[in-house]
């Protein structure tokens, strides 16, 4: 079979391209094959291709390196404003903490300011009551609202001082934010929340003891006006049934002070508080000077217990029948009854002394005097001293008498003053004394 028909059959082979280069009368000839052809077109495309990368980097070159310089520039400076973010934020957060823990400082130290100003008030209360209870006793039978006075400890309203301490100091290790206005104006919300924080814990601690410390203060304030009121009326109980019975009083007591005026300044709690502790005392150096003056005067009875056979005034004499003047009231008593004096004073006269028999008279000042007469038996001497109670002998029948019996006899400037009108303010200023 010929080359013809086997490349009818199989297709047609490509023969390799042949180069023919003429030289003068020289003739040379390559044959070229496919693959060697397309090897060097591969070679020279490469070359053409680095040769234009090479002139497009060396023309694009600036560029490339500004454009990386830049961004290495711009991820630089988002990465230090990032951080000075972070900066800033931690430094709020530490001044944030500082003045919460300034806050928590000042609000302790109120607690603790106000929890000493109490302590100091129940160092000045505590004297004051003493003498409160003492000097009112009991209140006027006629107010049924009034009470004895208050005891110390309700009144002072004490604190459990280690008990609070140790609730203050566990807010300092609670406390994150709080809030900084002043304690009137604090949250009193009561109710936890679930977004509660330890500050919303540590302000319903601190407005929990504010208003118990607040709560003790109006308490004091308001033992004290009672106190002062009770006191005020029981010296004006003694002023009354003093001047309803014509004896004399200090004139200063009870005055008018209706008209009065001024500008209205208001007081702080410290303030008010002396103020009230002040008119307390002056309630109660009112009171004690009524007191006194009331039990320098022959108010008690000298024989308590025992009815009186004849009163003060006209009546049929018991020796001679007549109508005469009875200067004194005579109580029945049996011989060797001790005799008691009615209010404290000086013996002036101990003896015999006429028709009164055997007679003792007590000076009380103020020409205030009393007499006890018909004694069967004389205890006491001229210029002795004797306070209220004191006995100054013995009931008898001595002197111009008709049996035993105390004659008593109340005197002022010399003359004789019924004594059933003190016996009557004793009775009724009894209770305060």
């Amino acid at each position: 079979m010929n080359a013809t028909g086997q490349s009818a059959v199989f297709g047609r082979r490509k023969e390799p391209h042949t180069v023919i280069i003429a030289r003068g009368n020289e003739i040379r000839h390559f044959t070229v094959r496919p693959w060697l052809a397309a090897f060097i077109g591969s070679a020279l495309a490469a070359i053409a291709i680095g040769y234009l990368l090479a002139t497009s980097y060396l023309v694009l070159r600036d560029d490339l390196i500004g454009a990386t310089t830049a961004r290495q520039a711009r991820m630089q400076q988002a990465y230090e404003d990032r951080i000075s973010a972070l900066r800033a934020q931690v430094d709020r957060i530490t001044s944030r903490q500082l003045l919460d823990q300034q806050l928590m400082e000042t609000k302790v130290s109120e607690l603790l300011a106000r929890q000493t100003q109490l302590s100091q008030r129940h160092g000045r209360l505590g004297p004051l009551l003493e003498r409160a209870e003492n000097d009112v006793g009991t209140v006027p039978a006629e107010d049924p609202a009034a009470a004895k006075p208050d005891k110390r400890a309700e009144v002072t309203g004490s604190i459990n001082v280690p008990a609070q301490n140790y609730a203050v100091a566990s807010l300092s290790a609670d406390l994150g934010t709080a809030d900084t206005r002043s304690f009137s104006l604090w949250s009193t919300r009561t109710d936890p929340l679930p977004s509660d924080s330890a500050a919303d814990r540590a302000d319903r601690l601190f407005v929990s003891i504010n208003q118990s410390l607040k709560s003790i203060e109006n308490d004091q304030l308001s033992r004290i006006s009672t106190l002062a009121d009770n006191a005020y009326k029981s010296a004006d109980a003694i002023q009354q049934a003093l001047q309803a019975a014509g004896l004399p009083v200090d004139s200063d007591f009870g005055k008018n002070e209706s008209d009065v005026g001024g500008p209205l300044i208001p007081l702080d709690s410290s303030m008010i508080f002396d103020s009230k502790v002040k008119e307390l005392d002056e309630a109660l150096d009112t009171l004690d000077q009524l007191k006194k003056e009331a039990r320098r005067l022959p108010l008690a009875n000298p024989a308590p217990g025992h009815s009186v056979t004849s009163p003060f005034g006209v009546r049929t004499d018991p020796i001679l029948g007549t109508a005469a003047l009875h200067s004194g009231m005579d109580f029945r008593a049996p011989i060797g009854m001790a005799a008691r004096v009615t209010a404290p004073g000086v013996v002036t006269k101990a003896g015999w002394n006429g028709g009164y028999g055997r007679m003792v008279e007590i000076d009380h000042g103020n020409g205030f005097a009393t007499r006890y007469g018909h004694l069967s038996e004389i205890d006491v001497t001229v210029g002795e001293k004797v306070d209220a109670g004191a006995i100054i002998g013995k009931t008898g029948s001595s002197g111009r008498s008709t049996g035993p019996h105390l004659h008593y006899e109340v005197r002022h400037n010399g003359e004789a003053i019924d004594p059933l009108r003190f016996l009557t303010v004793g009775r009724k200023v009894a209770q305060y004394l």
